[in-house]
C-alpha cells in the first residue's frame, strides 16, 4: 500500500505540477548542462555521455541520459556545443527530450582570470503513455478509467538559458539562468509554465605534490553548487582528491537548517561518493547517492555513470598553457 500511495501521488504531482529540472550528482561531468559557459572548455573537441538512474527501488524510476559535443575555435575565442537530454519518470513513461545549440566566448580580464558569457537555444518534447497509468476509479472500482484522456499526449516548445563563468587556473565561479523562457508544459491545456531556475556554482584547487598545472600533478579541490527553482532550493557541498588516473570524491546534498517548502522535514537528499578513472584523454566516473532524506528505506539510492572522451586537442597548446583552462573537477 505504501508503494501504491507512492505511485498515485508521484502521478498526480506529474500531472499538474510545475516539476523540477533533471539533477546530475557528477555536475562537472555533465557541463554544458550545468552551464552553456563550459561550451569549448578544453583545447578542442570533447564529447560526453551521462546516465543516472534515481531511486531504482521505486516502480518507473527517474532515468536520465545526455549527449553532449563540444569545440574550441581559438581562433576567436569562442566555444560551440551541441547537448541531447532525456529524462523519463513513472510507470506511464512521463518523458522530456530536448536538443539545442551552445555558444560561449572567452574574454581575458589579465594573465590569470577569463570570464566566459554563453548562451543555450533548446527545442524540447514532453510525453506521457495515458495508457500505462493507473488512476485512482480504476483501482476502487477495478474497471476502466473515468478520466478524459487528451487527445493530444505530447507538448513541444523552444527555450533558452544564458550563463556567466569567471576562472583562473586554480579558481571559478559561475552562475546559470534556466528557462528564461518560462515555456507551457502542460499536457492537458491548461496553464503549467516552467519556472525559472538559477545556480551559482564555483569552487578552489589545491597542490598537493607542487607539481600542479603537470600531467602528474595530485590536488585536493573543493567545490559548490546551490540551485533554486520555484520552491526548492538544493546545495551540493564537495571534496575531490585527484592523483591520475584515479579521482575520489564525496559530497553532501541539502540544506539541513531550512525545512523543505511545506515545514515538515529537513531540507537534506544525499550523501554521494565517486570513484573516476582518468587518462590524458578518457575519463569515466561512477558515482552513488545513498539516500538520507525522509524517503531513506524506500528509494535504493541513484546510480550514475559518465564517459568524457576529449580529441583533437591542441597540443601546443595545451603544453605551454597559452590559455587559461577551466580548472574545476572533470566529475
Amino acid at each position: 500500500m505504501n508503494k501504491l500511495f507512492f505511485i498515485l501521488c508521484f502521478l498526480t504531482f506529474s500531472l499538474v505540477s510545475k516539476g523540477q529540472d533533471p539533477q546530475y550528482s557528477q555536475f562537472y561531468a555533465a557541463p554544458l548542462y550545468l552551464a552553456p559557459s563550459f561550451a569549448g572548455g578544453t583545447e578542442g573537441s570533447r564529447v560526453i555521455i551521462n546516465y543516472r538512474n534515481q531511486w531504482q527501488q521505486v516502480p518507473g524510476a527517474f532515468n536520465t541520459y545526455s549527449l553532449s559535443y563540444d569545440h574550441y575555435i581559438p581562433n576567436v575565442r569562442s566555444g560551440v556545443g551541441f547537448l541531447f537530454m532525456r529524462d523519463q519518470a513513472g510507470s506511464g513513461k512521463l518523458n522530456t527530450t530536448n536538443a539545442g545549440f551552445q555558444y560561449s566566448y572567452s574574454i581575458p580580464i589579465n594573465r590569470k582570470w577569463e570570464v566566459r558569457p554563453g548562451i543555450h537555444f533548446l527545442f524540447a518534447q514532453r510525453g506521457i503513455n495515458f495508457n500505462k497509468l493507473v488512476f485512482g476509479d480504476q483501482i476502487v472500482y477495478n474497471s476502466q478509467t473515468s478520466v478524459e484522456i487528451p487527445s493530444d499526449k505530447k507538448v513541444n516548445y523552444f527555450d533558452f538559458s544564458a550563463s556567466g563563468l569567471a576562472y583562473s587556473d586554480r579558481n571559478w565561479i559561475g552562475a546559470s539562468f534556466d528557462h528564461l523562457l518560462k515555456p507551457n508544459q502542460s499536457l492537458t491545456g491548461n496553464s503549467s509554465k516552467i519556472p525559472l531556475k538559477y545556480s551559482v556554482f564555483g569552487g578552489t584547487k589545491f597542490a598537493i605534490n607542487g607539481r600542479f598545472g603537470k600531467y602528474d600533478e595530485e590536488t585536493i579541490s573543493l567545490a559548490f553548487h546551490f540551485k533554486s527553482q520555484a520552491e526548492y532550493d538544493q546545495l551540493d557541498l564537495g571534496i575531490y582528491w585527484a592523483k591520475r588516473p584515479l579521482v575520489i570524491g564525496v559530497w553532501y546534498r541539502g540544506l539541513p537548517l531550512i525545512k523543505d517548502y511545506e515545514n515538515k522535514y529537513r531540507n537534506q537528499d544525499a550523501f554521494v561518493v565517486l570513484a573516476g578513472y582518468q587518462l590524458e584523454d578518457l575519463k569515466i566516473g561512477y558515482s552513488y547517492d545513498f539516500t538520507i532524506s525522509h524517503l531513506a528505506s524506500n528509494t535504493g539510492g541513484s546510480h550514475e555513470i559518465s564517459i568524457i572522451f576529449e580529441f583533437w586537442q591542441d597540443q601546443k597548446v595545451r603544453k605551454k598553457r597559452k590559455r587559461v583552462v577551466v580548472s574545476c573537477p572533470k566529475f
